[in-house]
């Protein structure tokens, strides 16, 4: 039997998980994250109680109960990068027997939510709607660094983006991985659906070009028109494909829901998007627990 050493799985003293700062029994199966510390609170003051908050530098958890229901609002910090740390460290939690280092027995599989915002890449997607993730499409470079990732990427999906928009080579390369069927018929029937695109930064990854030229200027446009046969790139964003890539490789089920704040087609920001997410935040912890 496999154990985890201890400059694999990294615990504090006190035998919390390193960076999340938490102990299995912390943590329910129904999970929202968000990157931003300070909206850990604007979820959990719907909490009907909570029974936990705990923060370790940009990583907030609160637990509690919603509609009677256990459930975990906790911040990832901006980026792929840290959802490598924080998909692992749930994992871990959920799976891992702290005492004996091993792997427990039965596999227990967590529900991610991730509420984002991020920038329509489409001229007809409108500031302020929500658009849920059907596939990442991971520009990053994170899941490359997995086994699994073969077995659980679109290859047919991914191939043909690499193709349509003749990728670099320099760049890392793309992974396409389809979101949790299950959480998207719970949670985001209703709502537009499409790629999301995942960049390693905001600025020259996602095609932002201020005093530093683009490798790739043509990038955003190659974006926009990729199709294929029904998909097409609807947003862009940070976090998404690793967060599909790990979840799926783990054994979870994930899916993102995005606000939209910014059209990059049409140069539009939204005016005031903070009362449109709360709106998003209260729908999706709603049907979360339902």
């Amino acid at each position: 039997m496999k154990i985890f050493e201890e400059s694999e799985l990294i615990l504090n003293a006190d035998k919390k998980i390193y960076h999340l700062n938490l102990l299995p029994e912390e943590i329910a199966d129904d999970i929202i994250v968000v990157g931003d510390p300070a909206r850990v609170a604007t979820i959990s003051k719907h909490f009907d109680r909570i029974e936990l908050k705990v923060q370790n530098r940009e990583l907030v958890t609160h637990t509690g109960y919603f509609n009677q229901k256990r459930i975990t609002a906790l911040s990832t910090g901006m980026g792929p990068d840290n959802i490598d740390i924080v998909l692992n460290e749930l994992d871990a939690l959920a799976n891992i027997d702290f005492e004996t280092r091993t792997a427990k027995a039965t596999h227990r599989k967590l529900s991610i939510i991730r509420i984002g915002t991020s920038g329509a890449m489409q001229a007809d997607i409108p500031v302020d709607s929500f658009v849920a993730s059907s596939y990442g499409l991971g520009i990053d470079g994170v899941m490359n660094f997995y086994k699994k990732t073969n077995e659980v990427m679109d290859h047919e999906l991914t191939d043909e983006f690499i193709r349509q928009t003749n990728w670099l080579p320099t760049l890392a390369t793309p992974y396409a991985i389809k979101s949790s069927e299950f959480l998207m018929e719970k949670i985001a029937g209703d709502m537009m659906q499409g790629i999301t695109a995942t960049a390693p930064g905001f600025f020259g990854p996602q095609g932002r070009e201020l005093r530093a030229e683009l490798a790739f200027p043509e990038m955003n446009e190659r974006m926009t028109t990729f199709a294929y046969n029904t998909h097409r790139i609807t947003n862009f964003e940070m976090e998404t494909s690793a967060l599909y890539g790990l979840g799926k490789v783990l054994g979870h089920e994930t899916l993102t829901v995005c606000l939209i704040i910014g059209n990059r087609i049409s140069r539009q920001f939204s005016q005031n998007y903070k009362p449109i997410m709360e709106k998003l935040t209260l729908l999706v912890i709603e049907r979360f627990t339902s």
